[in-house]
């Protein structure tokens, strides 16, 4: 009973907490947006590392301007803390774990870009390996003829946590380097090149 009641009020403190959190690192740190003037209105796939993740939404409102997308998250209490965090940016999630039921997460992608909403994706997650790409976004990206865009976030000083992913927290007053490639067709490329291609871009700014 306790421990239902602490997990419920986690629910709804630590998205919270996470979300002032959020801003506040925003807020407090210089920024550089090194990034296209202007993306295509289609559905994008917007895809970085998991550890990268927690400054993503500030990134996607500069494209954006009325957010319209859904990130996929592992349906487990960590991904329900994240989910409800970013609803406070106005992002949806998608529900689905690509080590448990990979085909069922695809099928949801397809159809989530196919309904006009662009999709948040980590090559690398839920579970790593750290800069692995799986095929998910791959299969995705050429089932729905989307384009892709590789994002990167980079803190020029941050907390690292001794997680698969080295999940990175930037400190406050210092400056927030933000990438984002040019849209990517990956419609004629094998899985292998993909592969090869999307981590060399997701690496391009790794310090």
């Amino acid at each position: 009973m306790r421990k239902k009641l602490l997990r419920s009020l986690g629910l709804v403190l630590v998205p919270l907490l996470g979300n002032l959190l959020m801003r506040f690192l925003y807020l407090t740190n210089k920024k550089n947006f090194h990034v296209p003037q202007s993306i295509s209105a289609e559905p994008i796939i917007f895809a970085c590392w998991h550890g990268e993740l927690l400054m993503l939404p500030f990134l996607y409102n500069r494209f954006r301007k009325i957010p319209h997308a859904k990130v996929l998250i592992s349906p487990h209490f960590d991904g329900e803390l994240i989910s409800r965090t970013i609803k406070y940016f106005g992002l949806g999630t998608l529900a689905g774990s690509s080590d448990k039921n990979p085909a069922r997460v695809l099928i949801q992608g397809i159809k989530t870009l196919k309904e006009g909403y662009d999709i948040g994706i980590t090559p690398d997650g839920p579970k790593g390996p750290r800069h692995e790409v799986a095929d998910g976004v791959i299969v995705m990206a050429q089932k729905a003829k989307a384009k892709v865009i590789l994002l990167e976030v980079k803190p020029s000083a941050y907390w690292q946590i001794n997680s698969w992913d080295k999940f990175t927290i930037p400190k406050p007053f210092g400056t927030i380097n933000y990438y984002a490639s040019e849209e990517i067709d990956l419609t004629k490329m094998d899985l292998e090149s993909a592969r090869a291609f999307i981590k060399e871009g997701l690496l391009k700014h790794e310090h």
